[in-house]
């Protein structure tokens, strides 16, 4: 569980990352952006990759996600 967190949280940091850069640049100048806006749309990316890595699961930590849990 330990390493699905983990993998989890660098995915989402990572999706972060590239959200930020990916509003930065839709940009024309940066002093456009509202930085509300990039930050609700980062935090929202992250949030959502976290809920993907747990209902699809993540390949690099086998045997964690929403499919493997027996009824």
């Amino acid at each position: 569980m330990k390493n699905f967190i983990k993998c989890a949280l660098i995915r989402a940091i990572k999706t972060m990352c590239q959200t930020a850069i990916g509003v930065l640049g839709a940009s024309k100048l940066i002093s456009e952006v509202s930085i509300s806006h990039l930050i609700s749309a980062t935090l929202l990316a992250g949030i959502i990759s976290i809920l993907t890595s747990i209902s699809a699961g993540l390949p690099e930590a086998e045997g964690y996600s929403i499919k493997n849990i027996k009824k």
